[in-house]
This record gives structure tokens, sequence and C-alpha cells, in this order.
């Protein structure tokens, strides 16, 4: 009997409860989480605050507009940061909960795609916050004046920080999706080759949408990355998928026959 079949004749109470078992660890991880991000959330808001307060004027801070934006905030930093430090549970148990319905070379795939997209995810925050950050916040405190005082927001900042930090997170994920459509047997190395123009051109499309300044450098330091990931996902693919799922699954449904 294949795992799939195994699969199909599990009731649907047995399904059920595997998703609230992982649920409950999957929220227990990331209630253990933040409160210990939360135990020790000043040094967290400082590293978090950093790239800006590094290129804000002298005797400058950031304010909050009303008496509970203040509260919320940290409470918001520290469940961030929880999610985060939960994130290789949170992983483990979505790969728990999805392996008994895939095929034995599809569970041999999925949990080293789990740890490599683990590690692009926190690669690209990364790289965000070290090299993306201080010029972009430099640029936008660049028009202050005498008659222009930057007097910026937490709420704000939290919102643009988060954002260009999944975003860039997600961007390099790049290779990743490409090696499991590859897998899926989507696109192929050549393929890639073949329309790497248009990958370059979206890639710079991408960054002035994404990217929040106008100005170039800062539009080319968001396209740089992608089209250097789209160069690592050829290289990628054609190391890695030698064949695509679909073929290893008919072979390994000839093999049980």
């Amino acid at each position: 009997m294949t795992d799939q079949e195994s699969l199909n004749q599990q009731p649907l109470t047995e399904h059920l409860a595997e998703l609230r078992s992982c649920l409950i660890i999957s929220l227990t991880a990331a209630f253990v989480g933040f409160a210990l991000a939360y135990s020790v959330i000043q040094p967290v808001a400082d590293w978090f605050f950093a790239p800006l307060v590094q290129v804000m004027p002298e005797q400058k801070s950031l304010i909050f507009i009303s008496y509970q934006e203040g509260f919320f905030f940290y409470l918001k930093l520290a469940l961030v940061a929880g999610v985060l430090l939960a994130s290789p549970v949170i992983f483990y148990q979505t790969w728990r909960f999805i392996a008994p319905g895939l095929y034995q070379h599809e569970k041999k795939a999925l949990l080293p795609f789990t740890v490599v997209s683990s590690f692009c995810f926190l690669g690209g925050a990364a790289f965000g916050y070290l090299v993306i950050f201080p010029p972009t916040f430099r640029f936008l405190l660049g028009y202050s004046s005498n008659f222009l005082e930057p007097m910026p927001a937490v709420s704000e900042y939290f919102s643009l920080a988060l954002f260009l930090l999944i975003a860039f997170g997600m961007i390099f994920e790049l290779p990743v999706f490409m090696v499991f459509l590859a897998k899926l047997g989507k696109v192929d190395a050549p393929f890639l080759v073949k329309n790497r123009k248009y990958a370059v051109l979206i890639a710079f499309i991408v960054a002035a949408v994404i990217t929040p300044t106008p100005d170039p450098v800062n539009q080319f330091l968001m396209a740089g990355p992608l089209v250097v990931l789209y160069e690592i996902s050829i290289i990628a693919v054609r190391f890695f998928v030698k064949k695509p799922l679909a073929v290893l699954a008919k072979a390994e449904g000839d093999d049980a026959e």
C-alpha cells in the first residue's frame, strides 16, 4: 500500500486532530517566542530603530501621537520577533502535517525546501536591514530643512520597516521558488536562460514599485539582488533538479507494481 492510499483511508477526524495538534504546538511556540522577545523588548526595539536613528539629526527621536501607540508598538514588535524565533517549529509542524499526504520522494524534497527557505527568508531580511535601510532612510530624511523638520512616528516607521523586511525576505526566496517550479516540471534551466532578459526587466519594474524612494541608487540596490538571485536560480535548477517530481512519481509507481 502506498503512502497516498494510506492517507486516503484515514478518516477526516484524524486529519483534523493532526491539524489541531500542529496548530497548538505552533501557537505555543509563537507565544513562548513572544514572551521571550517581550522580556528583552527594549534591546530589540533599539536594534529595530537603529537604521533610522543613525541618520536622524542630533537631538531628534521618534514620536508617537496617541496614548496607546507606544504600548501597541512594543506588543507588535514582540509578536513579530516571537514568530521569527518560533519559525523553525512552525515550519516543522507544517511539514509534519503535510508529510503523510506525500509520496516518499516528495517527503525527501519537502524538508530541505523548508530549511533552505527559512535561511533564504532570514538572509533576505538581514540584507534589507543592513544594506537597504541606511541609504533609504538617509534619502528620505535628506529633505529636511529649516522649514521641514523630520518627526517620524513610531507606527509609520514600523509599517515601512516591516514591509521592507518581508519584501526582501520574499525576494530571497526566488531560487527556492524556481527549484520548486522545476521540481513540478513547470520550468527548466534552458527556459530560464532563454527568458533572462525578461527577468531583468521584471526585476527593475519590481524594484521601482517596491522601493520607497525614487532615486536610481536605491532602486538598483533592490533590482541588483533580484538579478543575481535569478542567476543563482538557474544554477540551482541545473544542479538540484535532475528529474521533475512527476517523472519520479511515475517511476515510483512502476517500481511498486
